[in-house]
């Protein structure tokens, strides 16, 4: 039975991103018309204002006919700058004051600097960065309105959306915060212990159950012949908590978000066995997600509010901004990092724990396009590992949680090159993935959890 045969499917069904389109094409469509009108409505105020006296305004349109009429009058009036002030008051935020949710890791580096360095207020928002101590809680007040919008891991909004781990909520993921900027890191004292085929018995951590640091360190250690359930133990530990938790010696390791690496290896515990990009260059991490309900009541403050995200996004995907932005977000109300260790993973040269010194510009990226592929491969792995039982419909999943036309649109305005298709093939660890044929490639898995 499909997992969409259920009375849960009609209330995720939402075709475009506001939800009132049969689908994405005819929500496009619709704020083409809407901006039209919008412009039409300005220029005949203009004309109006201009010529108050309907018969000469009418004789005046006839004689020289109306586009030759509107050329005239703007090489006279700002009509531009008036068009943009109209339509800035058409789409004003339906609410300013937000509260958006945070873990303190650089996954989140779009969401906290947007905060410090204004590109919130510039939209008109006044937005409420709050650090919160774990997905859990982040996942919590969310679905509790607590939250308007949070900063999530780019699995967490198809769980809340399935149901699993929790009631099922319709919920969205129009950017991706980052791309890379995960690693393995061991405790010091395994650094004899390079070959995964030695770590069995270890004790891993990862930041959620739903979380590519949870489904790629299992795809590393089953590809070693690992079974992830068996050979070794893997618990969900509050990326805050990791490095204390290896300084007591209750983990051997983890993979995690930085800054929590380069910090185990400046407080000397840990090392940098891995970093993630070495598994799958350019794999999604965290995402910025929001409630389908959020997205439709409020349709000009999420789009602010995105709009924001994704210019910060911008800023932070170039190299020369990455110190700037490191000063921004170490202090102790955002990350609470010195920033020593905040810059060696935004520059990509840093210390490895093994005595020498990295130099890896991509270690972390900043690339806000939600691929409908990445969604795709992160349900492969829920089935993989028990999280998800039975059939879904893949490409319907990705489409309605993944809103790959929102950030496209936004992304261009920001000045990012941004894709023309919402799919692509990738490879993970050699293996190629191709988002068309996911069962296939979930079939060729000889370890995996058995149902």
């Amino acid at each position: 039975m499909s997992l969409f045969s259920n009375p849960f499917d009609s209330r995720i069904r939402l075709h475009c991103s506001c939800g009132s389109h049969a689908n994405q094409s005819e929500h496009d469509a619709a704020q083409a018309d809407t901006e039209a009108l919008g412009s039409r409505a300005v220029e005949q105020a203009v004309v109006r204002a201009l010529f108050p006296n309907d018969s000469v305004r009418r004789s005046f349109l006839s004689a020289v006919g109306a586009p030759t009429a509107i050329a005239a009058i703007s090489s006279l009036f700002p009509l531009t700058a008036a068009k943009e002030a109209f339509a800035q008051a058409a789409g004003a935020p339906e609410k300013r004051d937000l509260k958006v949710g945070f873990i303190p890791i650089t996954c989140a580096t779009p969401i906290i600097m947007a905060h410090p360095m204004g590109f919130y207020s510039k939209q008109g928002l006044n937005v409420e960065v709050i650090k919160t101590a774990g997905w859990a809680v982040i996942r919590d007040k969310t679905l509790n309105k607590e939250y308007d919008a949070a900063h999530m891991l780019s699995p967490m909004p198809i769980a809340i959306s399935l149901g699993l781990g929790a009631a099922p909520q319709a919920y969205a993921m129009p950017a991706v915060e980052n791309i890379n900027g995960q690693a393995i890191t061991l405790a010091v004292k395994h650094k004899d212990k390079r070959d995964p085929k030695q770590w069995k018995g270890f004790r891993f951590a990862v930041p959620f159950d739903y979380s590519m640091h949870n489904y790629l360190l299992r795809y590393y250690l089953a590809e070693a012949g690992l079974d992830p359930d068996r050979d070794v133990q893997i618990r969900s530990v509050p990326p805050p908590e990791m490095v204390a938790n290896m300084r007591a010696d209750n983990i051997d390791g983890f993979l995690a978000p930085d800054p929590v690496n380069q910090r185990a290896v400046y407080d000397g515990v840990g090392f940098i066995h891995m970093l993630s990009k070495e598994l799958w260059d350019g794999h999604p991490c965290c995402a910025f997600a929001a409630s389908k309900q959020f997205i439709t009541s409020m349709p000009n403050t999420y789009g602010a509010l995105l709009r924001a995200i994704i210019e910060a996004t911008a800023y932070a995907s170039k190299q020369e901004n990455r110190k700037e932005i490191a000063a921004a977000i170490a202090p102790a109300n955002y990350l609470n990092q010195p920033v020593t260790v905040v810059e060696q993973v935004l520059t990509g040269t840093f210390a490895d724990g093994l005595g020498g010194v990295r130099k890896v510009p991509d270690r972390i990226s900043f690339d806000p396009f939600p691929w409908e592929s990445f969604a795709v491969w992160i349900l492969t792995q829920m089935q993989r590992w028990g999280q998800l039982k039975g059939d879904v419909d893949y490409q319907k999943v990705a489409q309605e949680v993944f809103l790959a036309t929102d950030a496209r649109r936004l992304m261009k305005e920001a000045g990012l090159t941004a894709p023309d298709r919402n799919s692509r093939g990738f490879s993970v660890m050699g293996k190629p993935f191709d988002p068309q044929k996911p069962k296939e490639y979930l079939d060729s898995f000889k370890i995996r959890r058995s149902a």
